[in-house]
C-alpha cells in the first residue's frame, strides 16, 4: 500500500503541475481581455477613446486628492495613469494617427502626436521627481490641463473629421484594429 501511495504522488503532482500551468497561461489573456473589455464594448473607436478618456481624468481626479506626505497613494494612481495612457496612446499612435495620415490628415496627426510628446515627457518628469516636492502636484495639474487639450481637440475636432473621412466599413476596421492593438498592451 506505501508503494501505491509513492507512485501516485508523483502523477497528482503532474496533473496538479499541468493544471497550474493551464490556469497561468489563460490568466494573462483573460486579464488583458478584462482591460480591453471596456473600450471593445463601446463598439465605436472614437466612443471608445472618448470613454478612455474619462477614465483617465477620473484616476487624476484621485491623483489630485492626495496631499505630499501620501507619497505612496501618489505613485500608485501615476501608475495607472502610465498605464492607462500607455495603452491609450499605442492604440492611436498605431492605427488612428496612421489613419488620419492614410486621409491626407497629415498635420493634425503631426500634432497629435507631438503632444502624446509632451505627455511623455511630463510623465517621466513626474516619476522622476520626489513624490512629497511641491512642484508634484502643480506638475500632475500642468500634465492633466494639456490631457485635457489634447482630448477636447480630438474630440470635438479630429475624430470627427476622420470619422466623416471613412465608411461604415472602414470605421468597424479601424475600431477592431484599434482593439488588436490595445490588446497587446492591456
Amino acid at each position: 500500500m506505501a508503494d501505491l501511495d509513492r507512485d501516485a504522488n508523483p502523477l497528482m503532482m503532474l496533473l496538479a503541475g499541468g493544471a497550474g500551468l493551464m490556469l497561468g497561461l489563460l490568466a494573462n489573456p483573460a486579464r488583458k481581455l478584462a482591460v480591453q473589455a471596456p473600450t471593445m464594448l463601446k463598439g465605436e473607436w472614437d466612443e471608445a477613446l472618448a470613454a478612455e478618456h474619462k477614465a483617465t481624468l477620473a484616476v487624476f481626479d484621485l491623483l489630485e486628492k492626495t496631499s505630499s506626505d501620501d507619497t505612496a497613494r501618489r505613485s500608485f494612481h501615476l501608475m495607472q495613469i502610465k498605464h492607462i495612457i500607455g495603452k491609450h496612446a499605442f492604440q492611436e499612435e498605431n492605427v488612428v494617427y496612421a489613419t488620419m495620415r492614410q486621409r491626407g490628415l497629415l498635420e493634425q496627426a503631426q500634432h497629435l502626436n507631438e503632444d502624446h510628446g509632451v505627455v511623455k515627457q511630463l510623465l517621466f518628469d513626474l516619476t522622476m521627481m520626489p513624490k512629497d516636492d511641491a512642484r508634484w502636484l502643480e506638475t500632475a495639474r500642468t500634465l492633466r490641463g494639456n490631457l485635457e487639450t489634447h482630448m477636447a481637440e480630438e474630440e470635438n475636432d479630429h475624430f470627427p473629421k476622420l470619422r466623416a473621412a471613412l465608411s461604415a466599413q472602414e470605421n468597424a476596421e479601424l475600431a477592431k484594429a484599434m482593439n488588436k492593438e490595445g490588446l497587446k498592451l492591456a
